[in-house]
């Protein structure tokens, strides 16, 4: 990823991480086009791990939109959890924003067992529809309905 020119004083500031896991080349696409539009926020940092990496950014509002959107456009889950860093002269508690991505583990076609139910899914994506296929008809499933991937 190509890094920004910084217009911050420090370049190892950040206000937060966002944590890509498991992501494909689209999704990655997806992050560096939405950062590239942005002028409030740069990548100060890239760590890579075996399952995915971080993105150190410079604005705690922009993580927050981007796991938004990455969930609207790819589905899959986002956790928030927000960390101490300082506190200010005047007492005001400064934290630093985490935004953990998982895409969704399923894709359309696949069929799964929902609360007992043989279904195939339809669409997955920021709303799962699939096909009940015991009765035929179309219903709406929520992600955490989902079961884990890894088990059986």
């Amino acid at each position: 990823m190509e890094q920004k020119k910084l217009k911050f004083a420090r370049p190892n500031y950040y206000q937060g991480i966002l944590q890509l896991r498991d992501v494909n080349d689209e999704v990655y696409g997806f992050v560096q086009s939405q950062i590239s539009k942005r002028d409030d926020a740069a990548v100060t940092k890239t760590v890579k791990y075996p399952n995915g990496l971080d993105l150190y950014i410079t604005s705690q509002k922009f993580i927050k939109i981007i796991g938004k959107k990455l969930k609207e456009s790819f589905g899959g889950q986002i956790t928030t959890s927000a960390k101490l860093h300082t506190r200010s002269k005047s007492g005001k508690d400064l934290y630093r924003v985490n935004v953990l991505f998982r895409p969704a583990k399923y894709k359309r076609g696949d069929i799964v067992t929902v609360r007992g139910d043989k279904v195939r899914l339809l669409q997955v994506g920021r709303r799962i529809f699939a096909l009940d296929l015991k009765t035929g008809k179309k219903i709406m499933i929520r992600i955490e309905d989902l079961p884990l991937a890894d088990s059986p």
